[in-house]
């Protein structure tokens, strides 16, 4: 059965597919000291785990399963055999997160080319919210304060490295509050 015209050409899987396949992966193949040729490749792995995370699956064992129960999943594999959770998380952690930065940037432009992203806001304070919050839990001021002047500190260089790494011109810093 030829999965590619079971799945519709709108479907994000293509997407991703096409993505990952223009990218220049060699500093994740130059993670690995040899691959196997029965094995999922690395490209084929990255595009695993950015549609998963597309999907909002992110964890090992989730992304197992939703390999196993997907057709799309099967495009993305060349119809290998989906990998197991172990397999899953050895590559996020040994693999590509040693060139993570490199591979999401490029994959940011290839998304933010075909319209798929948006620059109309950037958030940089990276601002946690507790999903269990109520009216008993609360923050300390000192170390909000403290954290707020560690972050100041930090938004021009932010702002320099988003203006070289994604082209986009940022205000001056100054001028936020």
């Amino acid at each position: 059965m030829d999965i590619e015209f079971s799945i519709p050409k709108d479907n994000p899987v293509w997407l991703v597919h096409d993505g990952v396949e223009r990218m220049d992966l060699s500093k994740l193949y130059g993670t690995y000291a040899h691959l196997e040729s029965n094995e999922v490749t690395p490209r084929q792995m990255l595009k695993l785990v950015v549609f998963a995370a597309m999907h909002g699956v992110r964890s090992s064992r989730a992304i197992e399963d939703f390999c196993q129960n997907r057709i799309d999943c099967r495009l993305l594999l060349d119809e290998k055999k989906a990998p197991d959770y172990s397999t899953i998380a050895r590559f996020r952690s040994l693999h590509l997160a040693a060139c993570a930065k490199d591979v999401l940037v490029e994959m940011d432009r290839y998304l933010g080319y075909h319209g798929e992203l948006s620059a109309d806001t950037l958030f940089i304070d990276g601002t946690k919210i507790e999903s269990f919050a109520n009216k008993y839990k609360f923050v300390w001021k000192k170390g909000v304060t403290k954290r707020l002047g560690k972050m100041m500190e930090e938004i021009p260089a932010f702002f320099l490295e988003t203006e070289t790494s994604f082209g986009i011109c940022c205000e001056d810093a100054a001028s936020f509050p």
